[in-house]
């Protein structure tokens, strides 16, 4: 039907239990547009784009596509509809080749060869029509995220995707890698494809998105044309109140070494060498931010320096070494020592998530005097009271140490971890992926306890993929690529694609050559990145 909406949603609605995730949802995306959808975590995003992927069924509502009521009770039906779905971890099969990855699921018979060499010109086409140059013959663990994320793509172009939906797309991205990622969704859209993009990143739907759709609670609250709004309008009704989204702070005051890393060096149990001579010093009264791509060594930086693995080199706190390799290299002698840990994933490492707030608020620090009745039993009672403290104060909702740590929010599970963790009053914090997951309101709540710390004269080490997080932050930046710290810069003396390029291995750019190319090549040349 000519000018019917690509897609479009009445009254959708879907509860799980007592949980109304999708309540009475509406949604209009034109033809050849790049419309953002975006909300807090829990706001309902992934269960809509779910229910028109065919992963849920609606509870009630229609969907029209192209302007006809369609059934979508599968994701092979929503193929068959012409739609896509890019997910924020790829489902692709690392030993098999770009090609087999393509063609997989969409043979034309029992015969592979015929499929292979039909999907084989069509891949190039593709390629050429879209910009999307990639070899069909490499092998998947062998390239990187960005090339890897390609491939996603055409995977569904093969399938005559005309409407694609991308989750959270740039998260394993360098600066440089979601920007041509943006110059591939723009030339999509000029060849008439629609595009779906669910992202945190208000910045992302400023710059790419034609129309966005802001959703809380699981309503749709607002649909806005990107060109007559703003990132702060934006937060606000993601929210329902006015939100900072810059970090408030006062210049750093940097004291004392706290922290002094020489040469520290990690191999895994595969003999692989993740940590490749790192060395590092963190002062008093200063945020030190890691930046990175994930799986460049952060999180065994992390891991290390919280006793939860071993290495060899020299790690000193207040000037006196720390064992690394013996009976008190262990997370409970760094804890000793005044090191304090926010893991970089909370319900892994954060929590046991079929345990009370109150017991999760007292792991790791159970031996204290102040939990204790005697040397065989504990208080549980002033554990209790030491929770409702830390839960006022951290803004824990709702506030009750009686509520295992599963039936908290993401951003509130992320508050019960901060919140043990910095009341230790810590000399070194140590903060992984602070806010990853986390809702934008609890965003600004945790940045003001960390540079809180920082201000009370304690040292933190920041490790976080997100460069925004990174950069407002921080009082240096060092960049990790390839187990190594590719150098050092301070916020004020550095930009975004300064350090997109040290994320990436480089210095500078041959004269020339493109920006994402030479990225994509310099990671392609080390075999990509986990």
């Amino acid at each position: 039907m000519s000018g019917a909406p690509a897609i479009e949603l009445k009254g959708i609605s879907k509860a799980f239990g007592p949980v109304q995730a999708n309540k009475d949802i509406s949604l209009r995306v034109m033809p050849g547009t790049i419309h953002g959808i975006i909300g807090e975590n829990g706001a309902g995003k992934s269960t809509m784009m779910s229910i028109l992927y065919g992963f849920y069924k609606a509870d009630a509502g229609e969907i029209f596509v192209k302007g006809r009521k369609t059934e979508i009770p599968n994701s092979q039906a929503a193929i068959a509809a012409g739609i896509g779905m890019v997910f924020q971890h790829f489902k692709l099969v690392e030993n098999f080749t770009v090609l087999e990855n393509v063609v997989l699921g969409a043979e034309d018979g029992a015969l592979l060869r015929p499929s292979l060499a039909k999907a084989r010109a069509e891949l190039e086409r593709l390629s050429r029509e879209y910009e999307l140059k990639i070899d069909p013959d490499a092998v998947i663990e062998d390239i990187g995220v960005g090339m890897q994320q390609r491939v996603e793509i055409l995977k569904a172009l093969y399938r005559q995707a005309d409407i694609l939906i991308l989750d959270e797309p740039t998260g394993v991205l360098t600066p440089a890698e979601a920007d041509h990622l943006f110059r591939i969704l723009k030339g999509l859209k000029e060849q008439g494809k629609t595009i779906i993009l669910i992202t945190h990143k208000l910045r992302e739907i400023m710059d790419v998105t034609d129309t966005v759709s802001v959703m809380r609670r699981g309503e749709m609250t607002a649909t806005v044309k990107t060109s007559e709004t703003s990132p702060e309008e934006l937060a606000e009704l993601m929210v329902g109140r006015k939100v900072l989204l810059r970090v408030d702070k006062k210049p750093a005051a940097p004291g004392e070494t706290i922290l002094e890393v020489e040469n520290l060096r990690v191999i895994d149990e595969a003999g692989v060498e993740r940590l490749k001579g790192v060395s590092l010093n963190i002062r008093a009264g200063e945020i030190l931010g890691i930046a990175g791509v994930a799986g460049n060594g952060q999180s065994e930086l992390l891991n290390v320096l919280g006793g939860m693995a071993r290495a060899t080199g020299t790690i000193r706190l207040n000037g006196a070494e720390i064992d690394l390799t013996g009976e008190n290299s262990d997370a409970q002698t760094r804890r000793a020592r005044g090191i304090s840990h926010v893991p970089e994933d909370r319900q892994a490492e954060g929590l046991i998530m079929n345990f009370y707030a109150w017991e999760n608020v007292v792991f790791g620090y159970h031996n204290d005097p102040a939990y204790s009745r005697g040397r065989f039993a504990m208080n549980n009672g002033a554990i209790r009271e030491d929770c409702a403290r830390k839960m006022e104060k951290f803004d824990v909702r709702p506030p009750n140490p009686w509520l295992t740590a599963k039936n908290f929010s993401g951003g509130n599970q992320q508050k019960i971890v901060v919140a043990r963790e910095i009341e230790r009053n810590p000399d070194l914090l140590l903060v992984g992926q602070p806010t990853r997951g986390v809702d934008i309101g609890a965003i600004e709540f945790i940045h003001q306890q960390i540079v809180a710390l920082r201000d009370a004269g304690k040292a933190v080490l920041l490790v976080s993929v997100e460069l925004d997080e990174i950069m407002s932050l921080s009082d240096r930046i060092a960049v990790m690529f390839d187990g190594r710290i590719m150098g050092e810069r301070l916020p004020s003396e550095t930009n975004e694609r300064e350090l997109g390029l040290l994320m990436a291995g480089m210095d500078s750019v041959p004269e020339g050559k493109p920006l994402h190319e030479a990225v994509e090549e310099q990671l392609d040349h080390v075999g990509g990145r986990a």
